[in-house]
């Protein structure tokens, strides 16, 4: 009986991993992960000017307005690449010579608004560039306009500035919270992303799988050479195996996409995330020194969850004469993923709530909670532990008396009521 549980296992696996889909599928987020972490090399391959500085040719007609509006630029743009510098050339003559990162800026007095400018350009400027220029002329602007009213630049200028605030948190909570906040909020649902993602793939597997041999009727066939339990773990297992194997994967791509980069002579600053100031903020907040129980208890986790989602769309599925009728009773599984994926990423709003503690226990929800809320500080170890007993007790749960309906419904192809059909198998005889 092993011999035949392994070999319906392995033919599960290998239908998955040596289709056409998963090949496809593979190579497209092969070349998409690479292309996306070397997009700065790509647009400057053609011919884009991603990296490129912003020249501003400036043509002071007032004689005063280029000193300090070159002093503002260097004072805004900070890290922008942008470069002033003064012409005498006509107008005219800078119009026809212009290049599509270069920018003429014009000043011309006048005597009620002190300052105008035209800005002028081949295409249309970067947006963020374009807020760097109209606040330096602003700026220019009111120093014009100060100095003809007579009135102290510097006075003026402490009047209007931000107003120094000294802050003082009072509570536990330190600027390495705030930390740990600002990468829950923008970094922890990237990193979850993938993990969502497999669990929607492997629900659909199994469940999919299932529906599958029964509407071609080869479940009879199976079912008379193994048990029913033996049919649904080697459905759960190779699907398991599965989403694991595209886990790895897809961070093979990830470090493929680094090696590349390196190649290229890209730098971290220049990947689409700032990594350089990543790992500052995630040294600040504390997290190094939690990776060492946060890694193996979430490994734990992911693994019993990816067991209990499969085993439930097993279950499910086993009732069920078409995929019609399991994408409906897939829908509540979805939902609770996708709740759990969302409550994960809003955690850090629920700082000291029991019911988000609580729901850190919850089968399903626990793998995205309760690793969120570890590294906020917000439960220990000991409720990581509880999480991964109730899980435990879940899974051992829904072998006992899941199997039960799975063994009633594998080959039943009644088009009665799901629900009445599962309630029906529950309650039938061992």
């Amino acid at each position: 009986m092993n011999k035949k549980f392994w070999y319906l296992t392995k033919l599960s696996l290998n239908k998955k991993i040596k289709s056409k889909w998963f090949l496809i599928t593979n190579i497209i987020l092969l070349i998409a992960l690479v292309c996306l972490m070397n997009i700065s090399s790509i647009i400057e391959f053609f011919g884009g000017d991603f990296a490129n500085d912003t020249n501003i040719i400036v043509i002071d007609n007032t004689e005063s307005a280029y000193s300090y509006f070159a002093n503002n630029i260097e004072a805004i743009s900070e890290e922008e690449n942008i470069i002033v510098e003064k012409s005498a050339s006509d107008l005219n003559s800078l119009k026809d010579e212009l290049e599509n990162d270069e920018v003429i800026v014009v000043f011309n007095g006048d005597d009620e608004k002190f300052l105008t400018a035209q800005v002028i350009s081949n295409e249309k400027i970067d947006n963020l560039t374009y807020q760097i220029i109209l606040q330096a002329l602003n700026s220019t602007k009111t120093t014009i306009g100060m100095i003809k009213s007579n009135i102290n630049p510097t006075i003026l200028q402490n009047i209007s500035s931000s107003i120094e605030v000294e802050r003082t948190i009072l509570s536990e909570k330190t600027s390495t919270d705030e930390n740990m906040d600002l990468i829950m909020s923008s970094v922890f649902p990237t990193l979850i992303l993938p993990f969502f993602m497999l669990i929607i793939f492997l629900v659909q597997m199994v469940g999919g799988e299932i529906c599958e041999e029964k509407t071609t009727r080869s479940m009879e066939i199976i079912i008379s050479n193994v048990s029913p339990k033996q049919h649904l773990m080697s459905k759960v297992l190779a699907s398991n195996l599965f989403v694991i194997i595209q886990g790895l994967l897809l961070v093979l791509y990830v470090a493929i996409g680094f090696y590349i980069s390196h190649l290229l002579g890209a730098s971290l600053v220049d990947l689409p995330i700032d990594f350089g100031s990543l790992i500052d903020t995630l040294k600040a907040s504390g997290i190094f020194g939690k990776l060492i129980f946060i890694i193996p208890l979430t490994i734990i986790l992911i693994i019993l969850s990816f067991v209990s989602y499969s085993l439930v769309a097993g279950i499910l599925a086993s009732m069920t004469v078409n995929i019609e009728d399991f994408n409906q009773l897939q829908s509540p599984i979805m939902l609770i993923s996708i709740a759990g994926y969302y409550l994960a990423i809003m955690a850090a709003m629920f700082d000291g709530s029991l019911f988000i503690r609580f729901i850190s226990y919850l089968p399903f929800l626990s793998v995205f909670i309760s690793p969120t809320l570890f590294l906020l500080g917000q439960i220990t170890i000991f409720d990581m532990l509880i999480s991964i007993i109730v899980l435990i007790i879940f899974v051992l749960a829904l072998l006992k008396f899941g199997l039960k309906v799975y063994k009633v419904g594998i080959l039943n192809y009644s088009s009665t009521k799901i629900w009445s059909k599962i309630v029906k198998a529950f309650n039938a005889p061992n």
